[in-house]
């Protein structure tokens, strides 16, 4: 294969530390990366020297757009490359949502974020479901941190059940807010990230973010807002009848939720599942659903996923034996 030519800064960002970016398209296609003054040359079978190259042109692409290369990315590209997918991660790198408050870019990291992100964009309710890591929540705040910074909402509104994750937390001290801020704190640490603490602290002081379980949404109409129900598949099916029918005029609605992590007592029907059964013919209304593939958190994260989404298929197969 002809020689690439990159440039010393984008070499080590393709590269990775000690190489270990290289070293796993090299394992991936059973190929042999030599770099020498900036010149890139693949040893191989032609087949798999050729998707090699292309990996690498993708990563230095990315990289001269100023990405910082992850080994996610590393990995996402290898597997689309392997299963001949015809699509690349610039693809999703173009489709940029906002600005943190340190001036990282905040965009799409693989295709099923893309679509997620622009289901968002296209229709008035949309429902993210998938496995933790996929960036089903983060990606809804920087959308509505985006639509409420160019006036398009007059408000944001961050709402979840309260629910404890497999535990109990007993008599919790403090006021109402205290008590119910530990199931929330998720929603705050990505407004923190995009907004920033004083520029959240004054909107939240005059009523423009608001922050609250979902018991909270009852006997409301929620017009011209902009409003994310999180973990959502730990609501029972009234809580989210109640909630989908408080949406009013002008109004976006981002639902997520993972339908394998239901903190729920046991027998109890989720909410989410009941929605999805009634609403999915339903217009103007999108379900994305993420996978394992979409994890953007460290790579074991998304190989654990992986391992309970294969252990639970295999428990679903037994079942209905």
């Amino acid at each position: 294969m002809d020689e690439l030519r990159i440039d010393e800064q984008d070499l080590r960002n393709i590269f990775g530390p000690f190489d270990s970016h290289i070293k796993i398209i090299e394992k991936a296609f059973g190929t042999t990366v030599v770099e020498r003054d900036g010149a890139v040359k693949i040893l191989g079978e032609l087949s798999a020297a050729q998707r090699t190259g292309e990996v690498i042109n993708e990563l230095y692409e990315l990289s001269r757009r100023g990405n910082t290369i992850t080994e996610q990315q590393v990995r996402y590209s290898v597997e689309m490359h392997e299963e001949n997918i015809n699509d690349s991660l610039i693809t999703a790198d173009d489709s940029l949502i906002c600005h943190t408050m340190n001036g990282k870019p905040v965009k799409p990291k693989t295709l099923g974020q893309k679509a997620y992100v622009d289901a968002i964009r296209n229709n008035m309710i949309v429902f993210g479901l998938g496995p933790a890591g996929t960036g089903k929540t983060y990606l809804a705040m920087a959308m509505a941190i985006t639509a409420f910074k160019k006036e398009e909402v007059s408000r944001i509104i961050l709402t979840r059940p309260a629910i404890e994750a497999g535990e109990k937390l007993g008599f919790l001290p403090g006021d109402l807010q205290s008590k119910v801020d530990p199931y929330l704190r998720p929603l705050y640490d990505a407004l923190y990230q995009i907004m920033g603490a004083e520029s959240f602290q004054k909107n939240m002081e005059k009523g423009l973010i608001e922050v609250a379980p979902l018991a909270y949404m009852r006997g409301r109409t929620l017009d011209n807002a902009y409003i994310i129900l999180d973990e959502a598949q730990n609501t029972t099916p009234a809580q989210m009848k109640m909630f989908l029918t408080r949406i009013g005029f002008g109004s976006k609605v981002v639902i997520t939720g993972d339908r394998t992590q239901k903190d729920l007592a046991a027998g109890s029907v989720s909410g989410l599942d009941v929605a999805i059964r009634v609403l999915s013919s339903v217009e103007d209304i999108a379900f994305c659903n993420l996978t394992s593939r979409d994890v953007v958190r460290h790579p074991l994260v998304q190989k654990i996923v992986k391992a309970y989404e294969v252990y639970e298929e295999k428990n679903r197969k037994k079942k209905s034996k």
